[in-house]
């Protein structure tokens, strides 16, 4: 397995130094980023793929916390600090707001609180990537591994005497797929989260991070799908009565 690439923002040159010994020690984590100042340090994460961050909370004089850094950059954080209970609320707040493991423990840090609390931190990282994949079965071929933000909307193709027959499915960077055995009624059962992927009609469910905006006059919603490479098309998908309530909380 390999090892987290993290990045680390310590205002101690001296507790950086010992902070990234001791995370090197532990054999979980591989040390990509180091800095002493919120400047440094986001100059250096934007060139990196950074999996997860070790943030000093205080910085001093800095023009930034750490709090402030783990809200811009939103990666899954792990808070070292000397005034844990001073920024326990922000902390709180940020793990409330937050679909990223966020963690924290309090100086001084040695190893052995480290070798207990990384091995945690990386379960719930890997749960979290892992939550944004499923495997969809296609017409012509099984088991594809597709993620989540990836797709737009399903909808229930209907043959001329308007019965159900296939499923379509429409992504964000590659064409439309017909779905293999595959029931909307039961999208949960392949990883789907019903809240995410909302119904406008009793043939659709539409992600609700795709619509792009819904017209209280026509009760239809827009979306963006992949039509070719570098080129995509606007479609209009009418919203039955029962639930556009629900799907006007998502209009932009």
């Amino acid at each position: 397995m390999s090892k987290l690439k993290v990045a680390i923002l310590e205002d101690s040159p001296m507790l950086l130094k010992s902070l990234e010994e001791d995370l090197v020690e532990t054999q979980l984590v591989e040390v990509i980023v180091r800095a002493t100042n919120s400047t440094e340090f986001l100059e250096k994460i934007n060139a990196t793929k950074a999996d997860a961050l070790v943030l000093d909370i205080d910085l001093g004089g800095d023009s930034m916390t750490g709090l402030d850094i783990a809200t811009n950059l939103k990666l899954p954080v792990l808070f070292v600090s000397g005034k844990t209970r001073d920024f326990y609320q922000g902390i709180e707040e940020l793990n409330i707001n937050s679909t990223i493991p966020v963690e924290h423990i309090s100086k001084p840090i040695t190893l052995d609180k480290l070798k207990k609390i990384l091995p945690k931190f990386i379960n719930e990282i890997n749960a979290i990537n892992q939550a944004k994949f499923i495997r969809l079965d296609f017409s012509d071929s099984k088991q594809n591994r597709i993620g989540i933000d990836t797709i737009v909307f399903i909808e229930t193709e209907t043959g001329n005497s308007g019965a159900s027959n296939n499923k379509r499915i429409y992504f964000t960077d590659r064409k439309p797929e017909t779905l293999f055995n595959f029931s909307l009624t039961k999208m949960e059962d392949k990883g789907f989260d019903k809240t995410q992927f909302i119904q406008i009609r009793s043939s659709h469910r539409v992600n609700a991070d795709k619509i792009l905006r819904y017209n209280n006059n026509t009760h239809e919603i827009e979306v963006e799908v992949f039509k070719a490479i570098c080129k995509t098309e606007i479609k209009k998908l009418p919203v039955s009565e029962n639930f556009r309530k629900d799907v006007s909380r998502f209009k932009k």
